[in-house]
């Protein structure tokens, strides 16, 4: 692990880095960027709506190229990026391989109404359907869509057309996207707040978020407890989720994230969802694995739900399956379930679904997976980030809980007390990542953070697949930087 970064040369970690470039420019120059974006955001607060999430930053970034696991901005400053646009970029910025997929579907069949059919859709449905086979021993089929919020909706669609019911169960800090019907089962009222009134909501139920547990329990001495106050919920009639008599619920399906995304990456304790699995399926309820952050390698197995010892009905994913080029996205749902005559041709449907982009970008994004050992390499490398997140913990009290699944790692941030949240301290480490002020071996750099949890105080790390060793002792680094700079900044 390198802690003293003046030991480290710039030449040394271009090396070492792949797509790390340091590039001085003269003052000069640096001060046209700034005047040229200055008067870019003075357009931006006139033209652009403030409805999505970049103006969650105090002060926005604007970037220009990107390489591996660095985004760069107009001064040429490489900012260590370790959330990867929401666990999209699996594979890195501008992967090679990938990008060349895609110049090529551009220059073949770049686009196609998706009433026709072309090869590359095709192979890809196969490659996903085979690897669920391998994973779950469950033979099924892809329906393509376009964002994973779509494919929720389609998920939605599909249980609504096999039981007949609208009402589902979900999490308590699940988030499933924010289409309309995604956000009734997307635990957060703020997503909903401003839409009216939603008739269709999920139940939601307490996740195993083990360092915060709702019902004050330690994990060491609850034996389950968290399942048992699902299980009570059908004990009886009065209970309201169960009738006795017909032995059957007023649920359709069970919505859940293995690990939980924009929640705050909560790794539940072994053998739950196992037990939420068979509770589930006693009662004729569904499960639904939404995959969308966490599939494709990023908990060290292809689909997160191989850590579980269980299967769902349908499952969910998008985002990394293009390495976050032309969007995609898709449901695997078991054959009982979308053969031809349970889901006939137009049950749901997306003009850009299976878009002749996306799917040749995912065809090689899988070929990608085909060719490395992903299954090695992840828990490898997230076994090390972890040590280096717990020796930060070590220094830096302010670090509650430190956590992880492969490559998908938290930090949960704070006071002093290392219990209590510390939303000013996560708000501040990202905007002074961001601000791009930091120094690593004598350079100028920025880091790439994220911000998740029930209280807005989790920083969320999502590294590519491929980060390097020497680049995991850079994240420990400049976050001990960052850390030390936004506490003095606090006056903590």
């Amino acid at each position: 692990m390198t802690t003293k970064t003046e030991a480290v040369s710039p030449e040394q970690l271009e090396k070492e880095c792949p797509g790390l470039k340091f590039t001085d420019i003269s003052a000069a120059e640096a001060a046209q960027v700034k005047k040229d974006e200055e008067d870019l955001l003075k357009v931006e607060a006139k033209v652009c709506s403030h409805g999505d999430t970049v103006h969650y930053a105090e002060r926005p970034t604007f970037f220009e190229n990107c390489k591996g696991s660095f985004l760069y901005d107009g001064e040429k400053t490489p900012f260590l990026d370790l959330q990867m646009w929401y666990s999209a970029v699996n594979l890195g910025y501008a992967n090679e391989k990938i990008n060349n997929a895609l110049k090529d579907q551009i220059d073949k069949l770049p686009q196609l109404a998706c009433q026709y059919l072309h090869k590359e859709k095709v192979h890809l449905a196969e490659k996903l359907v085979n690897s669920i086979k391998r994973s779950f021993g469950k033979e099924g089929r892809i329906h393509f869509n376009v964002g994973g919020a779509q494919a929720v909706e389609d998920a939605l669609k599909l249980v609504r057309k096999t039981t007949g019911k609208s009402r589902m169960l979900a999490f308590e800090g699940g988030y499933h996207g924010r289409t309309l019907a995604a956000s009734s089962i997307t635990s957060s009222y703020r997503y909903r707040e401003a839409y009216g009134e939603f008739g269709d909501r999920a139940e939601f139920v307490p996740f195993p978020y083990c360092f915060r547990c709702p019902y004050g329990k330690k994990v060491e001495s609850c034996g389950n407890y968290c399942i048992e106050q699902i299980e009570r919920k059908f004990d009886h009639e009065y209970t309201s989720w169960w009738n006795p008599k017909t032995k059957k619920s007023e649920f359709g399906a069970f919505f859940i994230e293995v690990v939980q995304g924009t929640g705050g990456y909560i790794v539940p304790p072994k053998g739950y969802f196992e037990k939420l699995a068979k509770i589930c399926r006693e009662r004729g309820i569904m499960i639904v694995d939404d995959e969308i952050q966490m599939g494709f390698y990023r908990t060290g197995k292809l689909w997160a739900m191989e850590h579980t010892g269980t299967h769902a009905d349908v499952m969910v994913f998008g985002k990394a399956l293009t390495n976050g080029l032309n969007p995609l996205s898709a449901i695997w749902a078991g054959e009982e379930l979308i053969s031809p005559d349970k889901f006939g041709p137009g049950s749901t449907h997306s003009t850009f679904s299976s878009n002749s982009l996306g799917t040749a970008t995912g065809l090689a994004v899988m070929k990608a997976f085909e060719e490395g050992d992903y299954a090695t390499s992840v828990p490898e490398k997230g076994k090390y980030f972890l040590n280096l997140l717990k020796d930060l913990q070590k220094k830096h009290k302010e670090i509650g809980d430190v956590d992880g699944l492969g490559l998908a790692l938290r930090m949960e941030m704070c006071e002093a007390d290392a219990y209590t949240p510390s939303r000013r301290l996560a708000d501040m480490m990202f905007q002074k990542g961001l601000d791009g002020e930091l120094s690593y071996a004598g350079k100028k750099m920025g880091l790439i953070l994220d911000i998740g949890g029930y209280y807005k105080n989790v920083i969320t790390l999502a590294p590519s697949l491929d980060i390097t060793y020497r680049e995991m002792d850079m994240a420990h680094d400049l976050l001990d930087q960052l850390l030390t700079l936004a506490k003095k900044e606090l006056g903590m």
